[in-house]
Order: structure tokens, then C-alpha cells, then sequence
């Protein structure tokens, strides 16, 4: 028999929080493989192949509904997913491994009392900005993901007061 983890374990196993894992289940989108006697969730191996995949497609900027989606209709493989990731971090390499560049120049040029050019700043700025930019890009889409899942929500909740009220 292979190992099994409760929610709590598996929540601490993998830095999630049990409301974000409950939260998880109750969409559809990754639920326990089993359970105990006594109703609590149990996860199992193949579980947490699921969990990294919901993960890193969360990391390349998916919302939940499309992480769903493409995971429910086998859309991509698992080694589709790594691949992904895989180049995304290769991406993200290469532009710090730019503004690296960029600065060890700036500092040898500084050290040697070298006097820095414009081409030096603009090289170094552009290096930044393309850093900078990618992480606001990054963050505003993780936000705009928040704020949809949230407005649904809402309108859900919403919906399902009035339906409760038409029922009085």
C-alpha cells in the first residue's frame, strides 16, 4: 500500500494552506484519492502528481477555471507541463543573466574609475526594466486571476441568495 497523507499533512508537505486545498476539492479540481472512516481526506502519490501540474500551470499564469480545463480534458500532458515550466525558467534565467551582465560591467568600469556612457546606463536600464517588466506583468495577471475567481464567487453567492429567496 502506498503512502497516504491527510489534508494537514499534505498542506504542510507542500507550503499550501488545508483552506486552499479544501477550497480545491469543492471546485473539482483536485480532490482526495480517498478517505478515512471518519471523513477525512486522504491524498495519495498520484494525488500529488496532480497538485504539481495544478501548480505550475498556476505559475505560467493560468486561472483555476483553465488549469481545469485543460488537466479534465487532458489537453496536456504532464510532460508538456514540465516542459513549460521548464522554458519559462530558462527565460527568466537568461534575463537575469543579463542584467548580471550588465552590472558586473557597470561595477569594473566603476572600480577601474572609468568614466560609465550613456550606452552603459541605457544597457543597464533596459536590462532592468525587461526584469521589472515581466514581474509586473506577472503579478497584474495573477491579480486579474484573483479578481475574476472573486467576482465569480460574488455573483455566485449573489445568484444563490436570490434563488433562496424566491423560494420563501
Amino acid at each position: 500500500m502506498g503512502q497516504h497523507w491527510k489534508v494537514g499533512d499534505l498542506a504542510k508537505l507542500t507550503g499550501l494552506t488545508v483552506r486552499t486545498l479544501r477550497f480545491y476539492d469543492q471546485i473539482g479540481l483536485f480532490s482526495p484519492s480517498d478517505q478515512t472512516d471518519s471523513g477525512h481526506r486522504l491524498y495519495n502519490e498520484s494525488d500529488l502528481s496532480r497538485l504539481q501540474q495544478i501548480l505550475s500551470l498556476k505559475e505560467l499564469g493560468l486561472s483555476l477555471d483553465e488549469v481545469k480545463s485543460l488537466l479534465d480534458g487532458g489537453q496536456i500532458s504532464a510532460l508538456e507541463i514540465v516542459n513549460l515550466q521548464m522554458a519559462r525558467i530558462k527565460e527568466q534565467i537568461k534575463q537575469q543573466q543579463q542584467l548580471l551582465e550588465q552590472l558586473q560591467h557597470v561595477s569594473k568600469s566603476i572600480q577601474v574609475k572609468a568614466p560609465l556612457t550613456v550606452e552603459d546606463f541605457t544597457g543597464l536600464l533596459q536590462a532592468m526594466k525587461k526584469s521589472h517588466d515581466k514581474l509586473i506583468i506577472e503579478r497584474r495577471t495573477s491579480w486579474e486571476h484573483r479578481l475574476d475567481a472573486l467576482g465569480n464567487f460574488i455573483v455566485k453567492e449573489h445568484e444563490g441568495t436570490q434563488s433562496e429567496g424566491d423560494k420563501s
